[in-house]
């Protein structure tokens, strides 16, 4: 049996924050305690003690993975240099967002993909992932072979969470086909004429395709206990047809009409930790501080700079003064974890996995200082 008691700390609660220790046994946490100080406990100086984060969409490996254009790593490297990343960001469980897009006309991982997920099953099995790692296949559903290469992912690892995407130019998060173009032009250095024939493959595909694609990939997702998440919903019509579908997250709804009925109709509004600490959409759309401060906003997601995470929960209540620190910090770990069926993490309270962070702060600036899963320090 192992002991640790971390001590001196702010606590951050589900519902207050308050001065205390935590007393972990065997990786859970046995109590939460605000009077004598056990002896042999480990000072964290006043430092914050908060739940580990619970990360439910990151693309951030495909960017070790692909560091250059043109360039591929090794992905035992890449995994590991993300998982240290993810760590070091005080990110306990993360949902690793692999992408389907078998489509040559975009910047694409092809072939890639189950080398990834063998790459995270074996540094698993031999206990080399400081975090806990969990697959989110997102599935672009307008792609010739979406479905067979969701189906062949899920005959090699469990899959927690599949999201369906459609980036097809002029609808969702790309509302024109200008907007599309621009994006992807600057961000894979694609020529006019060339973005030209990828926008008329892309309607093309659209119109074959999805339909039955999402029709599949949403038996595919229930037929697997998968959660279902429904991606860059805009319309009426998108939040009602993912309502039809058993969808339980809204992932980075563009519009406030989506948000808002999502949100009413009992799916969980996921939004960009980058979207907040920077004040706004990066493409033009809906801002995640809009829908805070309306009571809409239920899970933040890092999405591609991991450290955002716990930087956007301490920024949450500067920005929104009705929003409390313990409030925006269950963005991003109760959240999160109970959105994907996970009941043990998420909260400092006994019973629950000793996932932890010690954080302090740079100015308004939070600073991880250490972090520990199932009551071991990994980062």
């Amino acid at each position: 049996m192992t002991h640790q008691v971390l001590a001196n700390a702010r606590l951050v609660l589900a519902d207050a924050v308050v001065h205390g220790h935590v007393h972990v046994i065997d990786g859970r946490i046995a109590e939460v305690g605000t009077g004598a100080v056990p002896a042999g406990a480990q000072d964290l100086e006043g430092d914050f003690l908060l739940p580990g984060l619970v990360e439910l969409h990151t693309d951030h490996v495909e960017g070790h993975l692909s560091p250059r254009p043109k360039v591929r790593w090794n992905p035992r490297a890449a995994v590991l240099a993300h998982d240290a990343q993810i760590a070091a960001s005080g990110i306990t469980t993360v949902f690793d967002s692999l992408r389907i897009w078998p489509d040559r006309g975009v910047s694409s991982l092809d072939g890639e993909l189950p080398h990834v997920v063998a790459a995270l099953a074996e540094a698993g099995a031999a206990g080399m992932l400081r975090a806990d790692h969990r697959i989110h296949l997102r599935c672009e559903v307008p792609t010739q072979s979406v479905v067979d290469d969701a189906a062949a992912v899920l005959r090699l690892s469990p899959v927690h969470l599949i999201s369906l995407m459609d980036h097809t130019p002029g609808q969702r998060q790309f509302a024109s086909v200008a907007q599309f173009a621009s994006y992807y032009m600057e961000k894979g250095g694609i020529t006019p004429q060339e973005m030209d024939a990828i926008v008329a493959h892309r309607l093309a595909f659209q119109e074959r395709y999805a339909a039955a694609n999402r029709q599949a990939l949403v038996a595919l997702a229930h037929a697997h206990g998968c959660v279902l998440a429904s991606h860059d919903d805009a319309t009426a019509a998108h939040v009602a047809q993912a309502i039809a579908e058993g969808v339980a997250l809204a992932e980075f709804p563009t519009t406030h009409e989506a948000a808002r009925l999502s949100h009413a109709a009992g799916i969980r509004v996921l939004m960009g930790a980058p979207n907040l600490v920077r004040g706004g959409s990066h493409t033009g759309n809906v801002a995640a501080e809009t829908l805070a401060r309306e009571g809409m906003l239920d899970i933040l997601s890092s999405d591609y700079v991991p450290s955002s995470l716990l930087w956007a929960a301490f920024e949450l209540p500067r920005r929104v003064p009705s929003i409390t620190l313990p409030e925006a910090v269950r963005l991003v770990s109760l959240n999160p974890a109970r959105a994907s069926g996970l009941d043990d993490r998420g909260a400092i309270a006994v019973g629950q996995r000793a996932d932890l962070v010690r954080v302090a702060l740079l100015g308004d600036l939070p600073v991880v200082r250490e972090v520990h899963r199932d009551g071991r320090r990994v980062a």
